[in-house]
């Protein structure tokens, strides 16, 4: 009995040693989980996350995470994502346990509208998979959620500011008992919250009805068109008459595309195509200015394939210093 009693206390004393360790790591290593599933600093012992130096100061983050080096043109113009009901990932929609909390995503088509402190992650994860499998992009309009669908959507607006985007919810975080939802860096800076590193948001999840709703109202104005140069002025535009009949609309068919910015007004767009034209690769696809609704995206393309669309995205950084998106069409 005495063995058995001393043999008992040992084992529970190697437990709690096992536990001081663990929480002592600054990653929770998840079953069926990414790298990155517990972004962010561990919390503090007081349940408190803990907070980065002098966080009312540009440019004090969490980490080593931050903002790009360079921030590609016209990103304040990137359109919001364009919900969809897609059928939910199988993985992500587990319950799943991150330092000794367990997480239960939503799995039906409840309400959900939450309020509370928002953040954002940058450069350090870019690239890195997400939770749903696709790589994180800081230039997409997405979020991490530690409950909401993978796939979803929802609405975030700035409490303070009231200025509001549409997110696709893609990945898991933030777990720190204070943050409701992890932001891209595109969908930080839309919501004017960079500079903090947080603010107070609501996130309201966007439900079937809604995003019906959403597609009605943008397929009524939709009609993609090409502008096209006038032969006397190679940069001022004019839109096609008839989108759908014209052959340069139709090379906007299903591919990948370099995206080299997203405006709300065509001078702007404009403006930006004359710049891109004067510094473009001439082995490339020329730029070209493509409305969608009422935004004037500018594109390069199509490619084939998206490593096609990569070594393209490629020249443009090493021949004519220009950063870009790949996007699918």
């Amino acid at each position: 009995m005495i063995r058995d009693s001393l043999s008992s206390s040992i084992m529970r004393l190697g437990v709690l040693a096992l536990g001081v360790t663990l929480s002592a790591c600054s990653t929770v290593v998840v079953p069926s989980r990414e790298e990155n599933i517990n972004r962010g600093p561990p919390a503090a012992p007081e349940s408190r996350p803990a907070a980065p130096s002098t966080p009312n100061r540009p440019g004090a983050y969490y980490q080593d995470d931050g903002p790009p080096d360079q921030v590609p043109a016209g990103l304040i113009d990137t359109p919001d994502a364009i919900p969809k009901v897609e059928p939910y990932l199988r993985g992500p929609s587990k319950p799943y346990t991150v330092m000794d909390q367990t997480f239960v995503p939503i799995t039906d088509s409840r309400p959900f509208v939450q309020r509370g402190s928002g953040s954002w992650y940058g450069r350090k994860y870019h690239g890195r998979k997400t939770a749903s499998g696709e790589p994180y992009d800081m230039f997409a309009m997405t979020a991490a959620h530690p409950i909401l669908p993978i796939p979803s959507y929802a609405r975030v607006t700035n409490i303070r500011n009231r200025k509001q985007v549409i997110v696709r919810i893609n990945d898991r975080g933030p777990f720190l008992a204070s943050r409701i939802i992890d932001l891209s860096y595109v969908a930080a800076l839309k919501l004017d919250i960079l500079r903090g590193g947080s603010a107070e948001l609501e996130v309201e999840r966007l439900l079937p009805d809604e995003i019906a709703r959403l597609q009605a109202a943008r397929q009524a104005n939709s009609g993609a068109a090409i502008i096209q140069p006038k032969a006397e002025d190679p940069i001022s535009a004019v839109l096609s008459a008839s989108p759908a009949a014209d052959p340069a609309t139709q090379a906007m068919a299903p591919a990948f595309y370099l995206q080299l910015g997203a405006y709300s007004e065509e001078s702007n767009a404009r403006s930006m195509h004359e710049k891109l034209v004067a510094a473009w690769p001439g082995h490339l696809p020329p730029p070209i200015i493509v409305q969608q609704g009422s935004w004037y995206r500018i594109h390069s393309g199509p490619f084939t394939s998206r490593g096609l669309a990569t070594d393209a995205a490629r020249d443009l950084q090493r021949i004519a210093q220009i950063q870009t998106t790949i996007v699918q069409r």
